[in-house]
């Protein structure tokens, strides 16, 4: 649940990025921490205690704004208190779907094609989403791709280093980002990369004394997935759990 004080530096930034209709929400803060604890427990929306609300109405609140990519722009704004990129990370991991989370509307084609559109797929650790951030040097989410579970990572990170809002100095990732063109690209834009060489690859040089602090983005992602929702997808849609991973990040950047 939201603090008196969390929730005095969140709701400027709800106010900014939320849709304006005639009628404001009768208990914005009440509807908010509703979506909270809905996530961070990853219960049923007919579940919320009572005091949080008709479970319609915060239901309807976050699918809509999921839709509208109200989360996404709250997680933008977050970041204006100050990002710190002289270290930027890359990180993907596999979220687990619920057998809820499929069944999401077709809209024309095949099953396969809704799953794709839906970032759903079938890999080693079952059914699911590769989810992938880039974090700052304090371990503070920037942005996320996601992808069918058996995604590769790589294809996700040049997108994520575009992103920013500047050139880092520092790009640190695991072997499973390394190549010899994503290297050339962040080379090409001013930084250096860190990124050991697999078994079969030329060796390249690789500082431990960079690359060590590479913990600092599994760190992130054990935060986040303190968040059921976050542990495991129950979302149906694509739009839907993106909104769940950046309004888990937005409040990981407020709580730190």
């Amino acid at each position: 649940m939201l603090t008196d004080a969390q929730w005095t530096m969140l709701e400027p930034l709800v106010e900014a990025c939320r849709p304006h209709a005639k009628v404001p929400p009768s208990d914005l803060r009440r509807t908010v921490s509703a979506t909270l604890w809905r996530h961070e427990n990853g219960a049923k929306w007919r579940a919320l205690p009572a005091e949080l609300g008709p479970w319609w109405m915060a239901a309807q609140t976050f699918i809509r704004w999921a839709r509208l990519g109200v989360w996404e722009r709250l997680l933008n704004l977050v970041q204006e208190r100050g990002v710190q990129l002289g270290m930027t990370f890359l990180d993907g991991t596999n979220v687990r779907a619920h057998q809820k989370a499929a069944g999401a509307r077709r809209k024309g084609g095949s099953q396969a094609q809704r799953d794709h559109r839906e970032a759903l797929g079938r890999s080693r650790g079952g059914y699911g989403t590769k989810a992938c951030v880039i974090a700052d040097s304090q371990g503070r989410a920037m942005a996320f791709r996601i992808a069918p579970g058996q995604a590769h990572e790589r294809p996700e990170a040049i997108p994520l280093l575009d992103s920013l809002p500047g050139v880092p100095t520092w790009v640190v990732a695991d072997r499973g980002y390394s190549s010899s063109s994503f290297r050339e690209h962040i080379w090409s834009i001013g930084a250096k990369p860190a990124i050991p060489t697999k078994s079969n690859e030329t060796p390249v040089a690789c500082p431990d004394w960079i690359y060590k602090n590479r913990n600092v983005v599994e760190r992130l992602w054990a935060r986040l997935k303190e968040w059921r929702a976050v542990a495991t997808r129950y979302e149906k849609t694509a739009s839907s759990f993106m909104s769940v991973l950046c309004l888990a990040a937005a409040i990981d950047w407020i709580r730190r």
